[in-house]
């Protein structure tokens, strides 16, 4: 059985999407078997891996709304070895479509990622910067939650709001939700506001901050903007490090589910 894990904050720019990208990629370049599902629409995780270029016809909102199977609607991409469900703007629709659902809106989408679950060793949510009814969607199907946490300014701020939502998610809707982990992202060891950030976080969450931590890299900007992972842009950037750690913590952390 595979893993669900949301990637999730509510605020913008924190490497969200950078992360789900690259965590996918990583995960599927150690021999996972890895389905990225775009849940943003602005659809930035379905061009910055390069889903565009393969092109396709059926989003993550046909998945939700018109019943479309995801066998339907998944890419296949040779590099990184994953399959992708795509969105687009269609999918800002949904969130208004599902507010008029009275009974079960809220687990549209567990409802269609658990048939093929078994198929992948893990699902990976890229979730929108908002705490609306997608985001909600996203964590009631998940099985765990990372969050990325850029080291500036009123980051623990922002944690404290997506942890109350959390906690009403796993009250109310998935019982069995976990933080998988706290990703520290942007840090530049040259401030003292990114090494104080990242020693507040540490020491308020102790063990859920993954010990890998995603700098401030050039390249790991420039690769979505090629439709490409780290991985396949420049595997020797500070940026494809970092990433590699994670991928390898992540899957530490997960190894009993694979024996």
């Amino acid at each position: 059985m595979g893993k669900i894990i949301a990637v999730a904050n509510q605020k913008g720019g924190v490497g969200k999407t950078t992360t789900s990208i690259n965590l996918s990629a990583g995960l599927a370049y150690f021999g996972k078997k890895v389905l990225l599902v775009d849940f943003d629409p602005q659809g930035n995780s379905t061009q910055g891996i390069g889903a565009n270029k393969v092109g396709f016809n059926k989003t993550i909102y046909d998945v939700l709304m018109e019943n479309t199977p995801i066998k339907d609607a998944k890419v296949t991409l040779k590099m990184p070895p994953l399959d992708v469900l795509p969105a687009n703007i269609s999918l800002a629709g949904a969130d208004v479509t599902m507010s008029e659902y009275k009974v079960g809106r809220e687990a549209l989408l567990r409802d269609k990622l658990s048939p093929i679950k078994h198929e992948y060793d893990f699902i990976i949510i890229d979730c929108p910067p908002s705490l609306g009814l997608l985001n909600t969607n996203a964590l009631t199907a998940a099985d765990s939650v990372i969050i990325p946490v850029q080291c500036e300014y009123f980051a623990l701020e922002g944690l404290t709001q997506l942890l109350s939502t959390i906690r009403i998610v796993q009250r109310m809707f998935n019982k069995s939700l976990i933080i998988e982990g706290i990703l520290l992202t942007m840090f530049d060891a040259r401030t003292k506001l990114s090494v104080e950030v990242q020693q507040e976080v540490r020491k308020y969450f102790r063990e859920r901050v993954y010990k890998s931590y995603i700098p401030r890299n050039v390249k790991l900007s420039e690769a979505p903007g090629n439709e490409q992972s780290i991985f396949e842009y420049d595997t020797r950037s500070e940026g494809a490090k970092a990433y590699a750690s994670l991928v390898k913590e992540v899957m530490t952390q997960n190894a009993k589910e694979f024996r």
